[in-house]
């Protein structure tokens, strides 16, 4: 009996870009419902899917969770830190598994409450390409050959531009010198998913980049479908999930002119506010006074919430009226101060409708630049946006823990886009950081993040390129023919619709767009038709920002450091440290600034005020510069010898005061004159053949 166990693995491969794309099964993970592992170039990345035998009860949502990890072997690395493991999931970990999942969830069965599952672990991590395009095709490929129902499947590709044209599955170097970096997720013919940054690009170049990419999703399509035809599985029956027979039409029965005067009401507070009455009432009609209930409090609730959904709906595709009143294209009255903090280094407060954002920016220095760790090249982040959502925003009483999967993707996107506009670190050698404190929702807070952050840098000084505003574009749709598009979306507007598509940018381009649906895709030319409409919006948006502030201020806060950056040559490096660190910590300790010194001669100094960077700087100057004949230096006496003394420059170079440059008249004795310790200012009148320093003590007092 043969102990050799043999695998069946099955593999699909096509030349895509460079490399070629490879699907493979049968080997790794065989427990799981579907698993496949894709490599392109040296990545490697295996994608499970797992679905529960029962149903989640109690629940009327689709519990479906992701997980994409990167491990530190994948690129040869051991995790830095004491446990020398990897612990809770990196930022950059949560936003891949945003973009794995926004795809994929509106592709499953609506009535599926059984809890799915998907994993993505990068095994091995090309230096060059960035895995998570690479495991969202790999979560479509598991999922396609699995036994779990899922309309599937879907191509993902991440498209780049330089300037001799478009790139599929651009390089890290190429995704950060391009002016654009597009993620894109779909069907043939149908868009599902846009995730991008660029620099100020057209709605034409950008539209033109997506139909590249669209020129892919065959490929990357028939590759999975060749895949299920080699290895997939039969789709599983579900219990699904249904409201007991009757009860919708009961409640449009007794309870439909409620909810018309209900979905009528603008005010969001208000509405939550007369809807939750109606619940009580219905509950009290249809359960709590009957001997023997046919529904529960939940079914009543969630049905009423289904007439209510189509009620908003309906008025939307046929009547083309938005709850609040608003025209479909028309954004909500605008409000923007900037300096509402009095101690920050700036400030705004961005207020669109019922959402608002208050922005701090806080300058800081060198060193308080982020390190990133992961599979590519450790590497510092001098801007950071980070997004806050606490309860009271939306009238909640919740506990407040640390940043979720939501507030980091959300303060991700509102960083992205503002990012392009931001200076060099060379025109600006500041860490800056911006808090977005969410202080009431009622659709697109990252948008609004967007343009609250835009002011308060401008009001921090920091010279951004351009004022930055965001807009969001809903979506309501029966087919690819009868659908309405809506500006500027409130939040019951986001609840019930089909879109979610936010676009962010300057007057001359777009710099962010992220795009979620809930339906299984749009058309490119629904995709144009929403970034027109944000065009028109964001330069409505900009004209009152730009009202308020419409560029940076000259200068910055007084309460921030002083940072600036001066180059010295590479030589004299060793004299601005000294021996054992001597000089730099002399400075330092006379003028309580920050200095770090980069091995290319470039020196960072922070001071808390500007008289104490000058201080610096001429210190550093003294130290690094070549002494000059002519000029006058302070100088210490350091010892008294029988012609003369010698003194030290505050570089630490030593020199010659002879004997007959003390004074006007002639010196016997120069301890009648000077004595150790003495500081003084004396002239620079010689330096040697061999480089020794004369001063003059006469000559500096007489000039």
């Amino acid at each position: 009996m043969s102990r050799r166990l043999d695998f069946t693995v099955h593999r699909v491969s096509r030349k895509l870009g460079r490399h070629d794309l490879i699907l493979e099964t049968g080997k790794l993970a065989r427990q799981a419902n579907g698993a496949v592992l894709v490599k392109y170039g040296a990545t490697a990345v295996l994608v499970t899917a797992c679905m529960s035998l029962e149903k989640r009860e109690g629940i009327d949502f689709f519990p479906l969770m992701v997980e994409y990890r990167e491990k530190q072997y994948a690129a040869g690395k051991i995790p830095g830190g004491f446990f020398k493991r990897e612990g809770k999931p990196t930022e950059k970990e949560v936003l891949s598994s945003r973009l794995i999942d926004r795809p994929i969830r509106p592709l499953f069965p609506k009535d599926l409450v059984n809890e799915v599952q998907v994993v993505a672990q990068v095994l091995s991590s090309d230096p060059d390409y960035d895995p998570d395009v690479f495991a969202i095709i790999g979560a479509s490929a598991a999922l396609t050959i699995s036994n779990i129902p899922f309309n599937g499947p879907i191509a993902a590709v991440r498209i780049g531009k330089l300037e001799d044209g478009l790139i599929l599955f651009p390089t890290y170097d190429e995704q950060e010198n391009g002016v654009l970096d597009l993620c894109i997720t779909g069907k043939v013919g149908k868009i599902i998913m846009i995730e991008s940054g660029s620099r100020e690009i057209s709605e034409e170049d950008m539209a033109s980049a997506m139909h590249y990419a669209e020129g892919f999703f065959k490929d990357i399509i028939d590759m999975q479908e060749e895949l299920r035809r080699l290895a997939g599985k039969e789709k599983i029956s579900y219990e699904p999930f249904a409201l007991p027979e009757g009860l919708i039409e009961e409640v449009e029965n007794r309870f439909l002119p409620d909810l018309e005067d209900i979905t009528r009401i603008p005010e969001k507070e208000v509405r939550i506010e007369k809807f939750n009455l109606l619940v009580d009432k219905a509950v009290e009609e249809l359960v709590s006074s009957q001997e023997e209930a046919l529904y529960t409090d939940i079914d009543v609730k969630r049905a009423l919430s289904e007439v209510e959904k189509k009620l908003v709906r309906l008025a939307i595709l046929r009547d083309r009226r938005r709850v609040d009143g608003r025209a479909l294209d028309e954004i909500r009255p605008i409000a923007c101060e900037v300096s509402v903090l009095p101690r920050t280094h700036g400030s705004s407060l961005f207020t669109r409708g019922q959402t608002q954002s208050l922005c701090i920016t806080t300058l800081g220095t060198k060193s308080d630049e982020q390190m990133i760790e992961g599979l590519e090249e450790e590497s510092y982040k001098n801007f950071m946006l980070h997004y806050s959502f606490p309860p009271f925003s939306v009238g909640e009483v919740k506990p407040i823990r640390g940043p979720g999967r939501r507030e980091i993707g959300h303060g991700a996107l509102a960083e992205r886009a503002i990012r392009y506009v931001m200076p060099s670190k060379e025109e600006f050698p500041y860490t800056v950081r911006v808090v977005s404190e969410i202080l009431e929702s009622n659709g697109s807070s990252s948008m609004a993040t967007a343009c609250a952050a835009s002011l308060s840098l401008m009001d921090a000084g920091v010279p951004i390129a351009k004022p930055v505003a965001g807009i969001a574009i809903g979506l309501v749709k029966e087919s690819d023919t009868d659908y309405v598009l809506l500006t500027d979306i409130a939040g019951l507007e986001d609840h019930y619709g089909d879109m979610d598509f936010k676009v962010a940018g300057t007057k001359d381009g777009i710099t962010a767009i992220q795009m979620d649906l809930k339906v299984d895709g749009i058309t490119l030319e629904m995709v144009k038709e929403a970034l027109s409409l944000a065009k028109k919006a964001r330069e409505e948006v900009l004209e009152v920002m730009n009202s308020v502030l419409d560029k940076p201020r000259p200068q910055i806060s007084p309460y921030a450091p002083r940072v600036t950056v001066v180059e010295i040559p590479e030589d004299k490096i060793r004299d601005l440290i000294g021996p054992m660190g001597k000089n730099i910590k002399r400075i330092i300790a006379e003028t309580e600034s920050s200095i770090d010194i980069d091995p290319s001669g470039q020196v960072t100094v922070s001071a808390p005020n500007t008289e104490t960077l000058n201080r610096t700087l001429e210190m550093i100057e003294i130290f690094t510069s070549e002494p000059e004949v002519g000029k006058i230096y302070d100088v210490k006496i350091t010892r008294i010898v029988n012609f003369g003394a010698f003194c030290e420059l505050p570089s630490g170079k030593e020199g010659l005061i002879h004997i007959s440059e003390i004074a006007d008249s002639f010196v016997s004795n120069v301890e009648d004159y000077l004595k150790v310790g003495d500081r003084l200012k004396a002239k620079l009148i010689k330096i040697d053949e061999l480089g020794r320093l004369n001063f003059s003590l006469k000559q500096a007092k007489q000039e």
